[in-house]
């Protein structure tokens, strides 16, 4: 997207030139704009007014994005998605990116989404030469584990063990069957359980700094760390797969350390038995 040449008011011309003898026929050209938040009228078309242009864009199934005020040297938020519909709430000269699509319809010129493409609309608050370096900081500090199903999949899980206890509750010989689905159903919450706590504090210091490292390789790729080397984007990458690896198996030792230690406390209160 950040490829995309940026639409001015002198391309703008050139492509209502090029498409003048064919109106609503036009395969559409992919650009970037820039540009304030003029007005929204009722047919969910936004107006984006930028330095010597306005242009209409189309809010229909179009993903939308938030990105948030950062300031010190925290970890940026990650950008938060929005529902198009609820672009209305936002105020008057709110600073909006728009990529993708713009073709010619009902005599005009607008950027609007297709199946394969839709257009991509971030709204922020940031210098616009910094957009892409606080876009790329943000989206990579995003929790990758952690979703929408995840909950969900929580729930199903131990509802799954609790039916695999209690199937074999009533049979002496499955006890150690029946402790151990009860103690999985805990597996989520051991990695904040003491001793393991303190594995799971260095698994989320080498987790951000691989993180870091990997925001880095890819600012370097997109030539926006001045006086850096690109030679220094394949040992960035290493070094951040290096420490993500790392990262994990501190986490599992953490966990299994938890998982050791609450046998050992059943077994001290004659619970189980080896």
């Amino acid at each position: 997207m950040r490829l995309n040449p940026l639409l001015d008011y002198r391309l703008y011309r050139q492509i209502g030139n090029e498409n003048g003898l064919r109106i609503e026929k036009s395969a559409g050209d992919f650009f970037r704009f820039i540009g304030n938040v003029e007005s929204i009228t009722d047919n969910d078309t936004l107006w984006v007014r930028g330095d010597d242009l306005t242009i209409p864009v189309s809010l229909e199934k179009t993903k939308c994005f938030l990105l948030p005020m950062h300031e010190g040297e925290g970890e940026p938020q990650p950008p938060e998605q929005f529902r198009w519909n609820r672009v209305s709430t936002l105020s008057e000269g709110t600073k909006v990116f728009i990529g993708g699509l713009i073709k010619t319809q009902d005599n005009r010129l607008i950027f609007t989404s297709s199946k394969e493409q839709p257009l991509l609309i971030i709204f922020y608050s940031c210098p616009d030469d910094e957009l892409t370096n606080r876009i790329i900081r943000a989206s990579r500090t995003k929790n990758e584990y952690w979703n929408s199903i995840t909950p969900a999949s929580l729930v199903i899980g131990a509802l799954i063990l609790i039916s695999i206890a209690a199937s074999f509750l009533g049979r002496p010989a499955f006890r150690l069957t029946v402790i151990v689905s009860f103690v999985a159903v805990f597996v989520p919450v051991l990695p904040v359980l003491p001793p393991g706590f303190l594995f799971t504090v260095l698994y989320r210091r080498l987790t951000w700094n691989a993180r870091r490292l990997r925001v880095e390789r890819d600012l370097i790729h997109f030539d926006l760390m001045p006086g850096i080397s690109k030679n220094l984007k394949k040992k960035y990458a290493i070094r951040a797969y290096t420490l993500e690896t790392f990262a994990w198996i501190v986490m599992l030792l953490g966990a299994g350390i938890n998982i050791v230690f609450i046998f050992l406390i059943l077994f001290s209160f004659n619970i189980i038995s080896f």
